[in-house]
């Protein structure tokens, strides 16, 4: 039997906004988007070319929920962005608009650069070493 995580969830304050982010900046695809009933929708984004990775994005529903938006890490990186051809992502994504709190840099196991979603959840875009 084979398991495997089918989905991460990720607090956001408003489903057109976080989905116009992931798929405007980071070129993430639209996945799907169902109405729930009662404002809830499940909606589901992915990296361009990855088979199960899935990120779904949950409104925050409630004041505790509110509060962790951004912070589901508690400041640390929280999710990890791997790509082909670092340079060419890096340089695409700035150009969209999105913040990266570092310069790149070459580390022992990638090439990689840490930046934020629309929230303020962190985020490392890495290429690993071959």
């Amino acid at each position: 039997m084979q398991h495997a995580i089918a989905a991460i969830a990720l607090l956001v304050r408003d489903y057109d906004e976080a989905i116009a982010f992931y798929t405007g900046c980071l070129d993430f695809e639209l996945i799907e988007d169902t109405p729930l009933g009662g404002g809830k929708r499940w909606v589901l984004v992915s990296p361009p070319g990855a088979r199960e990775t899935r990120l779904l994005l949950a409104q925050a529903s409630n004041a505790e929920q509110d509060a962790s938006v951004g912070e589901q890490a508690g400041g640390r990186v929280f999710l990890f962005l791997r790509v082909d051809d670092f340079y060419a992502r890096y340089e695409a994504m700035r150009s969209r608009g999105v913040r990266f709190l570092e310069s790149p840099r070459e580390e022992a196991y990638a090439t990689v650069a840490v930046f934020e979603d629309l929230y303020g959840n962190k985020w490392d875009l890495l290429q690993p070493r071959q």
